[in-house]
């Protein structure tokens, strides 16, 4: 078992003190930049960009990190200490992200934009890219969030059921043949046995979530969070009552949705409205 060291005020800068404690944890397992990369997904130049000092990484690397090296929480709290004031990682986000790692379902609503999990590439690319990223950090938030799609892969996936607003699917990317890709990815995750695709259409007027992105996960035990979460902040639900409204409301969304196989019609003519390469 690794030996969690004490976080502690000491004179280190951060960032050193964060790289450090990558380049500690690695040689204390024995394995090369390597072996880190092709277990976690990553190229391994990042993680060794990371053990120089070079770059930080995004939450979700350091996550990865964090469970592939026995240390739940301790990067995380050294990455915050080494970004400062410029995370919007705060606890609420990262205890979520340990929930949704454990959830055995997941339903989810989507007010203006894909959730993460049902992103393309290039989606992803284009929206952090509107949010103000660039250079190496956006490459890793890229990743980071493409790595996230194995949630819902393989056997052991949880259900997960998606709502998505019609402003969802008529808001397209800059670049047709990328939308067009976009909509594909989504028909193909549709046809997956776990997931439930539905389709909210402007016609169901005005709802109890038309101001909220939502996710509920049911947990182990029984009992259901949520996160809601807009352009800048998101929060973790977890009173019981606070829930419970939030899931009146969505049920009583979903009755105004398409059902799947509706919505999969949807989606198709949604796509048969975007421009086709002239060149393909």
């Amino acid at each position: 078992m690794v030996t969690r060291r004490v976080i502690t005020g000491r004179s280190q800068e951060p960032r050193r003190r964060f790289a450090e404690e990558v380049r500690r944890l690695r040689a204390q397992q024995g394995v090369t930049l390597r072996q880190v990369g092709e277990r976690l997904g990553w190229d391994p130049s990042l993680f060794g960009k990371l053990e120089k000092g070079e770059t930080v990484g995004g939450p979700e690397v350091v996550q990865a990190l964090d469970t592939y090296y026995g240390t739940p929480g301790l990067l995380l709290a050294l990455w915050e200490l080494a970004v400062g004031d410029q995370t919007q990682f705060r606890e609420r986000y990262r205890r979520y992200m340990a929930l949704e790692a454990e959830a055995t379902s997941l339903w989810h609503f989507a007010v203006s934009v894909l959730p993460g999990l049902l992103q393309s590439p290039d989606y992803a690319m284009e929206l952090l890219v509107a949010g103000g990223l660039e250079g190496d950090e956006l490459d890793q938030q890229a990743e980071a969030r493409m790595s996230r799609r194995e949630l819902l892969e393989g056997d052991s996936a949880p259900p997960f059921r998606t709502i998505l607003s019609e402003a969802v699917l008529r808001t397209p990317m800059r670049e047709a043949g990328e939308w067009r890709t976009q909509l594909e990815y989504l028909l193909e995750v549709g046809e997956r046995p776990k997931v439930a695709m539905q389709v909210l259409p402007f016609s169901a007027g005005i709802h109890g979530l038309t101001n909220a992105t939502v996710m509920f996960l049911r947990l182990p035990g029984g009992n259901t969070v949520a996160y809601t979460e807009n352009g800048y902040r998101g929060e973790l639900i977890e009173e019981s009552s606070a829930v419970e409204h939030l899931q009146r409301a969505y049920d009583a969304m979903r009755d105004l949705a398409l059902s799947p196989a509706e919505s999969r019609k949807f989606i198709l003519r949604i796509l048969e409205e975007v421009p086709c390469d002239p060149s393909s």
